[in-house]
């Protein structure tokens, strides 16, 4: 029986659900404000909410697209597309302004080499603006994760994009092919040591495959605006391209021999299943096997092995503004101070790992995937913060460090990510309890 950090939820770790129980656990999160996304005026998320007056440095509270596309994509994949729409098309009106880098990059004009060239991911939400800090920009998993959602919304008609939208999203197009993302080293997920990846190569191809699917459903917008499909020629290409090189590297996440940037198993790896759904169903075995033999720890999920951000004792080994730094170009610095097995373990991993088997059990009826579906929730539930954290009790954490020997949550929390892969999570165990009729 797993043992819940929050004494309120340890009731709520149970072998079955009936709709009964899920009812009074959505009140109890609720209540206790675990799914509360406060979004900037313009309808942008923070990374991290309500942080402390001496967390502050860790800069949570700027806007990341990639957190973002996944916030808003948990909460209209749980019902609440409003909030959804709204970020992502604020997301869109910030790229719009800085549609220099775009051009710059497909017309060879800037250098993809530095990081500041590329459009930035990171930016300061109320203002849609830069950040004037050097930073691991080469994101093309980033740029991914918005044509990814921003087509699958329009398709969905969830909102009309205008014809500087879909012009944006040609551009996302355009962008991606020039960089050759298939064969192009980004920082990635976790915007470090920049490498061929194929989490990276996987959600840009996943974006492309999802614009593809836009502009044969909704034709229609495109003679609207009287858009040049000629400038879409490239698309098949591209996501040809793409799936070899994904399929060459998984279920690796990267295969270069430099020490530094090869790596077998790495969780990034999960997003290529859910949301993204690009691999097939013999692959996303063997990521998910990889994932809990190498990464699966008591309190969470490793990124991969080796990672050094909040290894054990984070805070004392480094200060609040070197916790912060851009390490892409200085990684050794920070993985000396990593001893091995006390990585950071991460919470937003195991209520993917639920939606996944739920929606395999939606569709198979295995009572075994219904069971790893409970188990990951469980989990899920556990990493709740007690309720006399210091960040509030009923949190959802970024992970889990040691500190003097004790797991406990780091400086981000809740992050925003967690909640909207939790919610989803919760959703998708209401529908399973439906189908089983408890």
């Amino acid at each position: 029986m797993l043992s819940a950090q929050a004494a309120s939820i340890q009731p709520f770790l149970k072998d079955s659900y009936t709709t009964e129980d899920l009812q009074k656990l959505e009140t109890l999160l609720n209540d206790s404000g675990t799914f509360r996304f406060e979004a900037l005026s313009n309808g942008l998320f923070p990374a991290a909410m309500a942080l402390q007056d001496d967390t502050e440095y860790t800069g949570y509270s700027n806007c990341w697209v990639r957190d973002n596309v996944l916030v808003a994509w948990g909460l209209y994949a749980s019902g609440r597309v409003e909030p959804a729409v709204r970020s992502l098309q604020t997301l869109a009106d910030y790229f719009l302004k800085s549609r220099h880098r775009f051009d710059n990059l497909i017309a060879g004009k800037s250098d993809p080499n530095d990081p500041m060239q590329r459009p930035h991911i990171r930016i300061r939400g109320e203002q849609l603006e830069e950040i004037d800090q050097h930073w691991a920009h080469a994101q093309n998993d980033a740029l991914g994760y918005f044509l990814w959602a921003f087509s699958r919304l329009a398709c969905d008609r969830a909102f009309e994009p205008t014809s500087d939208q879909i012009d944006l999203m040609i551009l996302f197009v355009e962008t991606l092919h020039a960089l050759k993302f298939w064969e192009d080293e980004d920082s990635g997920h976790w915007e470090e040591v920049r490498k061929i990846a194929a989490s990276s190569i996987g959600t840009a191809t996943a974006g492309l495959l999802e614009f593809s699917r836009f502009y044969d459903e909704r034709a229609d917008l495109f003679q609207e605006h009287q858009i040049a499909c000629d400038r879409i020629d490239i698309l098949e290409d591209s996501i040809t391209r793409g799936r070899n090189a994904l399929y060459s590297i998984l279920p690796a996440e990267c295969i270069q021999e430099d020490p530094l940037k090869n790596r077998k198993y790495d969780a990034a790896l999960l997003f290529l299943i859910e949301p993204l759904q690009i691999v097939n169903y013999e692959m996303a075995e063997q990521i998910i096997s990889d994932i809990q033999e190498h990464l699966l720890g008591d309190y969470g999920i490793r990124r991969y092995v080796g990672d050094s951000y909040w290894c054990a004792d984070y805070k004392e080994k480094l200060s609040p503004e070197q916790r912060t730094d851009d390490f892409s170009d200085n990684q050794e610095t920070r993985d000396a101070l990593l001893q091995p097995g006390e990585e950071a373990q991460w919470c937003i991993f195991d209520p993917i790992l639920s939606v996944i088997y739920a929606k395999r059990y939606h569709h198979s009826g295995d009572k075994n995937d219904r069971e790893k579906q409970i188990h990951y929730f469980q989990r899920a539930l556990s990493q709740l913060t007690a309720e006399d954290c210091r960040m509030g009790g009923l949190r959802c954490p970024e992970s889990y460090y040691l500190e003097n020997g004790t797991y406990v949550p780091n400086d981000i929390t809740p992050l925003l990510w967690t909640q909207a892969n939790l919610l989803q999570s919760l959703e998708w165990m209401k529908k399973s309890t439906e189908t089983n009729g408890q």
